[in-house]
């Protein structure tokens, strides 16, 4: 039999969707399932972006240019100068996905063993993409004591090698719904330019944060215009996780002229999907505060719901739709199957992403789950009283 490759045998499998065949054997035996393991709203779509795909009567769907269609990205420069991010349309190559324009910014800023500094607990897939693209991980650790706030500059130094090109950040973050302040960005900044390193920032969740905190672009900072990539996407934005349409960002010319060639090499980003983005653009602000409310309210429910169960530990977010929670539970991986295997309150459970999947450390976060609040506040409240039931007879609890 044919070998299969080393770099497809260390490819991990998604913590967020590993367990899905045992959320379907669940669902065939008959219990209903609350999704908190995946960031899929149920924020509506704007409709006008469902409008726009429903009129496309062309006779053909045709390729675009590589790049996007180039009315697409004069809107999208647009939509970025109007928060005070200083591009135009050149500095933006559309992608299929967020996903793509992370595995293009990946391979046009590292070669095969190079090592990219990432702060963990981290999108999962960060490992994934950067597995594909034969580069090192090196990451450093936040605490859930202090809700992932990002180390000192010291920590960064001790990483940095000569083998160093880049640091990557989620901001806010996925999965922790940390928002990064202006002041921990310019430390960041500082690092990047007394390296000579790429700083690539994925910041799809830019509208949703809380409080009255603010979201500050790396596009915003100056003298970051050879070192900054933005990395974006229409799924969270608009809710629209399907039209697989994203795009990737920066002033460093030489950069886009590299991620060019990898655009031109898979063709081009999905057609429908840009119509859709497109006409997404022109969504009214009062969708955003409409959906900022919601998502507020509905992280509210879960934190306060999560810290009142005996022995759960969750700090509070200020952005995304995303919570990490610490659990009284011997192994998380066992906890979130054994949900769905083995337990059931009236017919209902929880479906969890176990966090330590979320971490290129081995062993941490084993305790730790990630949870998106992207359910309605009935179905969260529901979904908090499982797991208060699931843990009171989980036999793997640790008594505190």
């Amino acid at each position: 039999m044919p070998k299969i490759s080393n770099k497809g045998i260390s490819m991990p499998a998604s913590p967020m969707r590993k367990l899905v065949s045992f959320a379907e054997a669940a669902v065939k035996a008959g219990k209903h399932i609350y999704h908190l393991n995946i960031g899929q709203p149920d924020i509506e779509t704007p409709e006008l972006a469902l409008e726009a795909i429903h009129a496309f009567n062309d006779k053909v769907v045709e390729y675009s240019h590589s790049a996007g269609f180039e009315s697409y990205r004069k809107g999208l420069a647009n939509y970025y100068q109007n928060i005070g991010i200083a591009i135009t349309y050149d500095d933006l190559i559309v992608t299929t996905g967020g996903s793509e324009a992370l595995l293009f910014a990946l391979n046009s800023c590292l070669d095969n063993g190079d090592e990219i500094i990432i702060p963990e607990p981290f999108y999962a897939n960060y490992n994934g993409f950067s597995a594909s693209a034969g580069v090192i991980v090196k990451s450093i650790s936040t605490s859930v004591d202090d809700g992932f706030a990002l180390p000192e500059i010291s920590e960064f130094e001790k990483l940095i090698t000569p083998q160093t090109k880049a640091i990557l950040i989620c901001n806010p973050g996925n999965p922790t719904g940390y928002l990064y302040s202006k002041k921990e960005l310019e430390t960041l900044s500082e690092i990047v330019v007394k390296h000579d390193l790429f700083l690539i920032a994925d910041e799809v969740y830019r509208e949703f944060t809380y409080d009255g905190h603010t979201h500050h672009s790396v596009l915003t900072l100056e003298g970051l215009e050879q070192h900054a990539i933005v990395i974006d996407s229409t799924s969270k934005r608009y809710s629209m996780c399907g039209v697989r349409v994203g795009c990737i960002v920066s002033n460093n010319k030489e950069l886009m002229a590299t991620v060019m060639k990898f655009a031109q090499a898979r063709l081009s980003p999905p057609t429908l999907g840009q119509i859709a983005g497109e006409a997404a653009l022109k969504t009214d602000a009062s969708y955003f505060e409409e959906v900022s409310a919601e998502y507020v309210s509905r992280r509210n429910v879960l934190i306060e719901g999560l810290n009142k169960i005996e022995g759960v530990f969750c700090p509070k977010p200020n952005g995304a739709f995303y919570a990490i929670a610490q659990l009284p539970v011997d192994d998380a991986d066992k906890f979130a199957q054994w949900l769905l295997e083995g337990f059931d309150w009236n017919g209902e459970t929880v479906m969890l992403a176990p966090a330590a999947g979320f971490y290129s450390t081995p062993n941490k976060g084993t305790n730790q789950v990630r949870i998106a609040y992207v359910l309605n506040k009935e179905s969260l409240q529901k979904a908090i009283v499982c797991l208060d039931e699931a843990l009171k007879v989980y036999p793997g609890r640790i008594i505190q």
